[in-house]
């Protein structure tokens, strides 16, 4: 299968999946993913076909939201492009970026990189700040069910991973806990370039939300 064709067939299989999720995580977050992860990749040498099976495939089935499996995503990305007949290769590669890719992931010991995974990565990051990741935290704060805002609650900036994973803490907490993080994680130029405008305006947006709090 050519690769136009592999990719169209992903869009659809992707689209169809998601057709119900949580509104942070649904198929207009992997699309917004998959054109930052075409742009980055024009900076990085990397190949091409991986970065966006990887972007359109990354949160195909998120470990949040089944009990926590972190295998089910990459599992599921794998059965889809098996039943295409993608190269093995290519399918473990995915998987890898899959498995990797999380902001929970980097609380482990890295055992896994690669430039598809760092374009991938970075994508995905870009879309977790700026005033697309506010609307994102509060929407899945929403979700969740948590508090805006709890000034008796702290941000804790020493969580594990079991932690962070359950936590029902503020969403305002969030932003000190990743969001404000992630400008310092990005891999590529491209992907540092992007995130310092969207830091810049969460630290305005945190700015204008306490000057109405009172706080």
């Amino acid at each position: 299968m050519e690769h136009s064709e592999l990719i169209d067939a992903t869009v659809q299989f992707v689209r169809e999946t998601l057709k119900n999720a949580e509104g942070g995580h649904d198929w207009w977050h992997i699309q917004r993913v998959w054109v930052n992860a075409k742009l980055i990749a024009q900076t990085e040498n990397a190949d091409l076909l991986t970065v966006e099976l990887a972007a359109l495939l990354h949160d195909i089935a998120d470990s949040k939201f089944h009990n926590g499996d972190e295998e089910i995503g990459p599992r599921t990305a794998g059965n889809y492009l098996q039943s295409m007949h993608v190269d093995a290769a290519v399918v473990e590669h995915v998987q890898q970026i899959i498995r990797h890719m999380s902001f929970k992931s980097s609380f482990d010991k890295l055992t896994f990189h690669s430039p598809e995974l760092a374009i991938v990565q970075d994508a995905d990051r870009l879309d977790a700040i700026g005033a697309i990741g506010i609307a994102r935290a509060f929407t899945y704060g929403g979700f969740k069910g948590r508090e805006l805002y709890n000034p008796e609650i702290a941000p804790n900036l020493n969580m594990s991973k079991e932690e962070y994973k359950n936590t029902s803490a503020p969403t305002i907490n969030h932003f000190y806990e990743k969001l404000l993080l992630l400008k310092d994680k990005m891999n590529t130029s491209t992907g540092r370039k992007l995130a310092q405008q969207r830091h810049d305006f969460m630290e305005a947006y945190l700015k204008q939300f306490y000057t109405e709090v009172g706080s």
